[in-house]
């Protein structure tokens, strides 16, 4: 009976080791959110922003990564890729509009600590799957570059950097329908794009990021609130995006404001 016990003692203190609770992780302050992300973020301030000269789109609303563990980048394949963003980590995650602070509670994938001195993902990251449930924040943030450096994010707020899911959404506010616009985007790795609940993008397998690495079908920008919601999923090495409109000429547009509710 002794012996049961101790098991179980032991078994409980593996689980905890394992899969820390949601609530013992606090959410940063923005003094040290702007520390960690200088250089490539500042918090979003003022009402609204504006796409830059060339149209790409620097506000959003960004969420701590989501712990995926693709210890390669062979895995990237259509139906893995839509898979692995299809599948539901958080409430509203198609559908909500956060505000910056708002936390997610997912339950993911466990990954060791990177190993600094190789800046790759030690070798236990290979060991058996082991799942901890985890406080996700979003952030409201400006990129000091016309491209999202979503390795430089995670790093920045010492979140796990490989093997990771990202998830970004912004509001496009235009003052009359714009008609005939093409979502371009460009991701290092895999990524999906939806533009008011329906998907406009998608880029599946591993490759670098290029401006404009795929178009959406023509869309109508319609007056008033429009939702722009972004997934970056990544395996060994550096992630980022970037998004812009393009009219039918190919010309970027930037007759629109950018808010985050």
């Amino acid at each position: 009976m002794r012996n049961i016990i101790r098991t179980l003692f032991v078994a409980m203190a593996l689980a905890a080791a394992v899969s820390p609770s949601a609530s013992g992780q606090k959410r940063m302050k923005d003094a040290d959110v702007a520390k960690g992300l200088e250089g490539y973020f500042t918090l979003a301030t003022g009402p609204q922003a504006y796409p830059d000269a060339n149209g790409f789109i620097r506000r959003w609303l960004m969420l701590d990564p989501i712990s995926k563990k693709n210890m390669t980048n062979r895995v990237f394949t259509d139906s893995y890729t839509r898979e692995a963003i299809m599948h539901q980590y958080f409430p509203g995650q198609f559908t909500a509009i956060p505000k910056n602070g708002d936390v997610e509670k997912v339950t993911m994938e466990y990954q060791p600590p990177v190993d600094l001195t190789s800046n790759r993902p030690s070798a236990q990251a290979n060991d058996e799957s082991k799942m901890v449930k985890a406080n996700l924040y979003w952030h409201a943030l400006d990129s000091d570059h016309f491209f999202l450096k979503l390795f430089r994010f995670a790093t920045g707020l010492d979140k796990t950097r490989y093997g990771v899911i990202f998830w970004y959404v912004t509001v496009i506010n235009c003052d009359e329908d714009i008609e005939n616009v093409r979502l371009s985007v460009g991701s290092n790795c895999g990524s999906m794009w939806w533009l008011n609940g329906e998907e406009v993008a998608f880029i599946a397998t591993d490759r670098h990021m290029a401006v404009d690495g795929t178009t959406s079908k023509k869309l109508t920008l319609k007056k008033g609130k429009n939702i722009l919601r972004g997934c970056t999923i990544n395996g060994i090495g550096m992630s980022e995006c970037c998004a812009r409109f393009l009219d039918e000429t190919g010309k970027p547009v930037t007759n629109y404001t950018i808010t985050l509710d």
